[in-house]
This record gives structure tokens, C-alpha cells and sequence, in this order.
């Protein structure tokens, strides 16, 4: 009878280190499938030209200097380019506002009321921007920055260049087609606007 309390015991332990183990790796099987699941999920293969690239999904916030800066350039660049046509002007200044606060509308509608649009359309005038750089505080939410650049403004008779720096900041906001960076320029105004250069045309 002891002999077969002993065995007993013996086979009961085995059988639950049998199972502790099975459980084990059971869990580990899991926890291996789920972590290459998720790195499977964060490649995407793009065709382009017939070949597979292989490209890599991150976080945003590895990205916000990156998309931060083109939504900066991007409303910068709708809000100044400006030719003498009032639909391009009207086409160009409703998608910058739609990445900007009331702070922009309020500078455009301070515009349209001096003048300076129908002055444009009246005097053939073109206005192109360049954006220099652009300095940003991400450490601190909301994120603000300083925009340097310079525009041109061509008119019948000559070329004149000016210096041109603004500030804001920038909170998020949801995705969608008319804000693709998920950013809204807040408290957007302009620190200098002054002349360079006159050139007289031929």
C-alpha cells in the first residue's frame, strides 16, 4: 500500500508539472503569434513600378516636426500665392482657413474690407510666397512656431520682395480631406512684413 501511495504521488506530480508545462507553452505561443502579428501589421507593402517596397508604420509622434512643418507650409502657401482671378484667390484662401483658427479669418477679412484683394484683381498682380524655415517648440503643447519666409509680388511694372515672419501654434485636431495633418494654426499673426528689394521691369 505505501509503494502504491508513492506512485501515486509520483504520477500525480508529473502529470501536474505535465500540464503546468503544457500551459506554459501554451502561453508563450500566444504571446509569440500576437507580437508577429503586430509586427507584421505595422509593414505595408506599396507597388510601385511593379515592385514590392516594403514600408513602416510609426507612431505620430515620430512625426509631428515632419507633418507639423508641411501644415504650416501648407496654409502659408494657399493663404500669400495669389493671382489677379477671384475664384483662385477665394479657392486658395478657403482651404488655408480650414487649417487655421478664427485668428486667420479675422486677418482675411481685415484684408478683403482695406482692399487688398480687389487691389490684386484690379492691378494684374501676382503674389508667390517661399517659406525659409520654420522653428518649433514641441516640448510644449501646443506646439508653437515661428515662420520665416519671403514673398514676391509681381506687378506691370516691377518685382518687389519682402521679408516675412509670422507665429502661432498648432493643436490637434481630427483628420480628414481638408486637414490631412490633423494640426489647427491658433493665435496666427504676423511679426514683420517689410520690403527687401524693388526691381523695375523691362
Amino acid at each position: 500500500m505505501k509503494n502504491i501511495d508513492t506512485a501515486f504521488r509520483y504520477v500525480r506530480g508529473f502529470t501536474m508539472l505535465v500540464v503546468v508545462g503544457c500551459i506554459i507553452i501554451c502561453c508563450y505561443t500566444l504571446y509569440s503569434s500576437f507580437s508577429a502579428l503586430t509586427v507584421m501589421e505595422d509593414r505595408v507593402y506599396i507597388l510601385a513600378n511593379g515592385k514590392a517596397i516594403e514600408a513602416y508604420s510609426s507612431d505620430r509622434k515620430d512625426n509631428i516636426p515632419v507633418e507639423a512643418r508641411d501644415h504650416v507650409m501648407t496654409f502659408h502657401k494657399y493663404f500669400f500665392t495669389l493671382d489677379p482671378d477671384d475664384k483662385v484667390i477665394k479657392d486658395n484662401v478657403t482651404k488655408a482657413l480650414y487649417l487655421a483658427d478664427e485668428s486667420a479669418k479675422r486677418i482675411y477679412d481685415n484684408l478683403k474690407e482695406n482692399g487688398y484683394y480687389s487691389g490684386i484683381i484690379s492691378g494684374n498682380i501676382s503674389q508667390t510666397i517661399t517659406v525659409d524655415s520654420i522653428n518649433f517648440d514641441i516640448n510644449k503643447y501646443p506646439y508653437h512656431f515661428k515662420c520665416y519666409s519671403k514673398q514676391k509680388i509681381i506687378r506691370t511694372t516691377s518685382i518687389l520682395d519682402r521679408s516675412l515672419i509670422t507665429e502661432g501654434a498648432l493643436r490637434n485636431v481630427s483628420r480628414s480631406d481638408n486637414n490631412p495633418h490633423g494640426f489647427l494654426i491658433e493665435h496666427w499673426n504676423t511679426i514683420e512684413n517689410r520690403d527687401l528689394k524693388v526691381e523695375n521691369r523691362k
